[in-house]
């Protein structure tokens, strides 16, 4: 009897320890994380990237100067895991048309509207006026120093505006005014036609020149944290004081910046999966062959890095940083520097097949994420440059386009 009891209470210690296996996650292998530090750092340097790291996940209180009017109160609020945003957590831009231009609105609370507030506050709300909004999801932030560290002139290299080989893509560069705090570094290429301005690169229309430009930003329109690089407080057209708060300006100092810039330099470009499966290579040929490459350009290379391990590596973001008119599909009516509403900058398309991971097990694409697969994202190629490429899509055989899908998902 005791030996019967033994036995079934055995079976059942069994049964629930193999459950545990299936119920508690094992190490992700190799490729399925992205939040990692780039290869080579030193131990001092890997130092500099956990601060930073922490700094990224930190939630700020009021008391450290979040708000008084926000969108998120952390890094990790936007950009779950360094990984894409989610559609149900954009930020909005905002303007006016007006027969001379377009107007941000700077002066009722533009470009950005901060739709949170900490308590006794009025959250901002979309000002009398304007005529166009524009909703954006937050990028993935991996391998975001390795795409400082291309020179000004690899990517005017890749430029051609006026489509001089007739192949309907004409890529071009978004020259933006430099920020008071800019410091030109020598593979940096100044507007020929303007004093001060210079070759955007980061954003959704390349509109920051730099990633402290990009940070210095974020802290500011999506946090309400102001800066030693902006010390300025946002402003909340329904309040008249403008929403500034009881925090002294500036409320990050350059060494938190720093540490984040650190970081985010220092984050690692991501790990290719499957590269070797026989769909995977049938699909990157598919991938060349309707001229995705044209702008989703595979390889790149830094140029000169204080920091070895970023100093002269190849490395493939599959972008040419450069904006490209998307057509009407994709036209939000909203101008940044020289880019249109219909112009976008090439999105790098390197951890496309973990995008899940951080969106909540569905993926979400294009700026808004109004695209939930990629076969959609490709459709709403179909106007302005890419519309051959996304008919060559189109023609393709069920096998070609599942391949090509594989491909995706491998980067």
């Amino acid at each position: 009897m005791k030996k019967s009891i033994f036995l079934a209470l055995s079976a059942i210690v069994f049964i629930h320890i193999t459950s545990c296996d299936k119920l508690v996650p094992g190490a992700p292998e190799p490729g399925d994380t992205i939040a990692e530090p780039t290869d080579g750092l030193t131990p001092a340097q890997m130092a500099q990237f956990i601060a930073g790291d922490e700094l990224f996940a930190k939630v700020f209180t009021p008391a450290e100067g979040l708000g008084p009017i926000f969108i998120q109160n952390s890094c990790e609020g936007c950009h779950v895991g360094d990984g894409k945003g989610h559609p149900f957590n954009t930020e909005t831009r905002f303007g006016k048309l007006t027969p001379t231009g377009f107007d941000f609105m700077l002066d009722k609370g533009g470009p950005q509207l901060q739709f949170r507030s900490l308590q006794n506050y009025i959250a901002e709300t979309l000002p009398p006026g304007y005529t166009h909004t524009s909703d954006r999801i937050a990028p993935i932030v991996i391998g975001m120093g390795h795409l400082a560290g291309v020179s000004d002139a690899d990517i005017l290299a890749l430029a051609d505006p006026n489509d001089l080989d007739g192949d309907g893509i004409s890529g071009r560069v978004n020259y933006v005014e430099a920020k008071d705090y800019f410091n030109p570094q020598p593979f940096h290429i100044q507007d020929p036609t303007q004093s001060g301005f210079y070759i955007g690169r980061f954003g959704k229309k390349a509109k920051e020149i730099t990633l402290l430009d990009q940070i210095v930003f974020a802290l500011k329109q999506d946090m309400g944290l102001t800066s030693d690089f902006d010390t300025e407080d946002l402003y909340n057209w329904q309040i008249a004081n403008g929403a500034v708060d009881n925090v002294p300006d500036p409320e990050v100092g350059s060494d938190v910046v720093n540490k984040l810039l650190f970081y985010m330099r220092t984050l690692k470009t991501p790990t290719r999966r499957n590269e070797n499966d026989a769909d995977v290579l049938a699909g990157e040929q598919v991938f060349d062959q309707i001229g995705c490459v044209k702008c989703h350009v595979s390889t790149m290379k830094t140029g000169y890095s204080e920091i070895e391990a970023l100093n002269n590596k190849t490395f493939h973001p599959y972008t040419d940083l450069l904006l490209h008119d998307m057509g009407s599909l994709l036209d939000d009516g909203v101008p940044e520097g020289d880019a249109t509403g219909s112009e976008w900058r090439t999105p790098p398309l390197w951890g496309l097949g973990l995008a899940e991971d951080s969106q909540g097990g569905t993926g979400y694409y294009l700026h808004d994420g109004r695209a939930t697969s990629l076969e959609q994202a490709i459709g709403f190629h179909a106007t302005g440059e890419a519309s051959n490429i996304a008919n060559n899509y189109y023609a393709l055989t069920q096998a070609e386009k599942d391949n090509l899908i594989a491909f995706l998902k491998s980067l």
